[in-house]
């Protein structure tokens, strides 16, 4: 996967959220009820995911992940017609997400790892080498990506449960709107959190202790 497919999937993941969203509000100013619009809505982001799984001989982890949050909407939406549960659907949906990050924290591909790597693969270390080879022969490497992945497992139960309480307390015609708000100010909270501690744990920097097994082999070799 390279960086470039990592950003088309990323970018995918936004105008899905925005159609979504803009999906909702156009039918309520139409006159759709609240829980029409909110049916409607929750299947909007199906279309691309479908569309990437057709094309894709072997999805990558983001596809994987929107398929499974697709359906896991579209199974809300189907079940019950109570609008405040199909508000909560974001906030369900995302609590699932977070507990998947953290039970993959302790598994062969931690999800932050998986996911990082479609726009880092080949551009870390000295030389520059495969993502594979540094998973494989650095521990350090490894516990970077497994202590992200339960930074964001954490940090997405906490964004789950302030979705929870505004789907519960707010008006129904704000939600979607607060809850596509959220989504930015999520990302960039994260990454800041993140990045104080990747940038510190040296996995940006091809001189920091931990790729020095790799240096002085390629110092032997030279």
């Amino acid at each position: 996967m390279t960086k470039y497919a990592g950003r088309r999937d990323g970018m995918v993941l936004l105008v899905d959220i925005a159609i979504s969203v803009a999906l909702f509000y156009v039918l309520r100013a139409f006159g759709v009820s609240a829980e029409i619009a909110l049916v409607a809505s929750s299947l909007a982001p199906g279309f691309s995911t479908f569309v990437d799984l057709s094309r894709r001989r072997r999805p990558n982890t983001l596809t994987v992940f929107m398929f499974v949050i697709v359906l896991l909407a579209a199974a809300i939406a189907f079940a019950t017609d109570n609008t405040r549960v199909l508000l909560a659907r974001d906030g369900i949906c995302t609590a699932v997400f977070g507990a998947w990050m953290l039970l993959s924290a302790r598994g062969p591909r931690p999800l932050a790892a998986a996911f990082t790597r479609m726009l880092l693969d080949g551009r870390l270390g000295p030389g520059r080498p495969p993502w594979d080879e540094l998973w494989e022969r650095l521990p350090r490497f490894r516990r970077v990506w497994r202590v992200s992945t339960v930074m964001w497992g954490i940090g997405l139960l906490l964004d789950a449960v302030v979705r929870l309480v505004m789907a519960i307390t707010l008006p129904v015609d704000a939600v979607p709107g607060l809850n596509a708000l959220q989504y930015a100010v999520f990302m960039v909270l994260m990454q800041v959190v993140t990045s104080v501690y990747l940038v510190p744990s040296g996995v940006y920097n091809q001189w920091s202790d931990m790729y020095e097994p790799l240096r002085r082999e390629r110092a032997r070799a030279a």
